[in-house]
């Protein structure tokens, strides 16, 4: 499992360094942060890796980005959440394996509470999103259905649970969905979900994630 422990790692890293930095620089709650530019310069790793950290600080609620003005500290308590996850997976020796199990129950959850509810079947995103995975043209990412299916429940910690999880099970999400026959099964899931058949919901989707996976251990 050497690159989904390695980029573990490095997105661990970061976040370490950003911490060290605001806490060097006496950064408060409420202030702005530096630049994407000037962290990268500061912490010598590239754009697209601070990017990618603070995007995740943002949906796990520790910054806050304001369009126009910038990016700046939120309540530093919540990084309680992201040491807690962070200090089971590096000392865990067994613990990509329970971060996929745990982020999977988070996924099933959101599946079911969808699939149980009328309402939320019949939220416009499901056809929304089978339009989109059939066009040519249209990213779709694997991300995408998960993230709205956990969003539709409105439950926002299960949300930043599942991202953080997300970025330690070394679990390709942020590709784009291309192969026929993986548009299918994922076409088969919102059908499922739209209809409120949560077993065969359940079942398109462990399909689904063995397919996924199996990725995953190919290059390990």
């Amino acid at each position: 499992m050497h690159n989904s422990q390695s980029s573990s790692k490095r997105f661990l890293d970061i976040i370490g360094e950003l911490q060290l930095l605001i806490k060097e620089q006496g950064i408060q709650y409420g202030d702005k942060l530096p630049s994407e530019r000037h962290l990268a310069e500061q912490l010598q790793v590239g754009r697209a890796a601070v990017r990618e950290a603070l995007r995740s600080m943002e949906l796990l609620g520790l910054i806050e980005t304001r369009r126009g003005e910038g990016t700046f500290l939120s309540d530093f308590k919540k990084h309680q959440l992201v040491e807690v996850l962070s200090t089971f997976i590096m000392q865990q020796a067994r613990s990509i394996q329970d971060v996929v199990e745990t982020r999977k129950i988070h996924e099933r959850a959101a599946i079911t509470n969808v699939a149980e509810n009328e309402e939320l079947r019949a939220l416009p995103v499901w056809k929304g999103m089978q339009v989109k995975l059939h066009e040519e043209e249209a990213i779709f990412l694997r991300e995408d259905v998960i993230r709205e299916t956990i969003i539709a429940t409105e439950n926002r910690l299960s949300l930043k649970i599942w991202f953080l999880l997300k970025q330690y099970s070394g679990v390709a999400f942020e590709v784009p969905i291309l192969v026929e026959d993986e548009k299918v099964v994922v076409s088969s899931l919102l059908d499922e979900l739209i209809a409120g058949d949560t077993q065969q919901a359940l079942a398109r989707y462990s399909q689904w994630m063995e397919r996924v996976e199996e990725e995953r251990r190919e290059i390990e």
